[in-house]
């Protein structure tokens, strides 16, 4: 078997294992497993639910190569897998189990190819890098690395032909809205939470915020009320800011913020808890990390697009220690049942991943 069709077939095994924000373990155990049978050292899952694992090279500064482990889905959501037309279809396969296959498929390729490395590689494969998961798991690997390494590396299974340098910054919030409530009928004229989210809903939606820097806002979720023929007593709403620039977010929570106060008036209590920060970040493009990917893709005949976006490497990059996220393969409909990967392009992906590596403390 070639090693391509080797990290597809880890990839799926590792995607049949359900690994829901917060339910990793099975996943990780599977993990440790895996990396112990490759004859890693000091294999281990932290306290966090994090697993390590280290391929030993020489005494310079050790690179550390991560994934994260976890996915959007329900653990109930079926993981049915297909393949056709050079694609693999399957929740989750892209985003990210071809990410975490390719911390094996590394391995596999360097001592093929019989490649000594300068330094440590330490291989992280990390929970918490979904939704409310609030990059928990990347936390404790920079808690525990510091700026001690020569850099953190962070894989993405869909992103082949991006180098993402700049993280873009995030918070989320809860907002919820707190009435006495009543009955429909008899104690119509009560104000109903239900009534007042969605208002304030609506003033949410017609924010203006900038195209540059790329600033966004998002209502993911919404919930609340009794029954149909209650004035609700309460209702909930979860809502998503980004932004490239870290002062551009910090204003835009500031706005949401006083819009909230304006809300607040007798009978009607409006509370708004952050649930997740993602500090923005950057490394500039000039850096040797980011040149040597640029150039590695052209090599492989890939033209390089440099890019921002809410990954792991926010972590690293707000702490000021060089990070960079790198793609497997390309795909689409990641976070989706449709979910799929490109098969053909792997084998770039892999290439591209061991030259960065090998080359990483030139």
């Amino acid at each position: 078997m070639n090693l391509p069709e080797r990290l597809l077939d880890l990839a799926v095994a590792i995607q049949q294992i359900p690994a829901p924000t917060f339910q990793e373990s099975a996943r990780a155990q599977f993990l440790l497993e895996q990396f112990r049978a490759e004859g890693l050292r000091d294999t281990a899952i932290d306290s966090t639910g994090n697993v390590y694992a280290r391929l030993q090279g020489g005494r310079l500064p050790a690179l550390v190569v991560s994934a994260h482990l976890d996915t959007v889905f329900p653990a109930e959501t079926p993981l049915t897998v297909r393949r056709e037309a050079g694609r693999l279809y399957g929740p989750g396969i892209g985003d990210n189990a071809l990410g975490v296959a390719a911390l094996f498929g590394l391995v596999w390729l360097l001592r093929e190819r019989e490649i000594a490395l300068p330094g440590d590689l330490w291989l992280a494969a990390n929970v918490c890098e979904e939704g409310l998961g609030d990059l928990k798991g990347m936390k404790a690997i920079c808690d525990r690395f510091g700026d001690a390494p020569l850099g953190y590396l962070v894989l993405e299974g869909m992103a082949l032909g991006h180098v993402y340098h700049r993280g873009t910054g995030v918070r989320r919030y809860r907002i919820s809205v707190h009435t006495t409530g009543g009955h429909s009928w008899t104690d119509f004229g009560r104000p109903s939470a239900i009534h007042e989210l969605v208002q304030l809903a609506a003033q949410l939606t017609i924010l203006k915020v900038p195209a540059t820097p790329r600033t966004t806002f998002n209502i993911g979720r919404i919930g609340g009320g009794t029954s149909i023929n209650t004035i609700a007593p309460h209702a909930w709403l979860e809502l998503d800011l980004r932004s490239d620039d870290a002062a551009v977010l910090q204003n835009l929570a500031r706005r949401v913020e006083a819009l909230l106060d304006t809300a607040q008036r007798p009978g009607i209590r409006i509370e708004a808890q952050v649930i997740g920060q993602r500090p923005a970040g950057e490394m500039p493009a000039s850096h040797p990390f980011i040149q040597r990917a640029i150039a590695i893709l052209r090599e492989l005949g890939i033209e390089p697009a440099l890019t921002a976006g809410s990954t792991d490497a926010n972590i690293p990059l707000s702490r000021g220690y060089p990070a960079l996220v790198l793609g497997i393969t390309r795909g689409e409909g990641a976070h989706t049942t449709g979910e799929y990967i490109e098969t053909g392009p792997v084998e770039d992906g892999l290439e591209q991943l061991v030259r960065f590596v090998s080359r990483a403390w030139d």
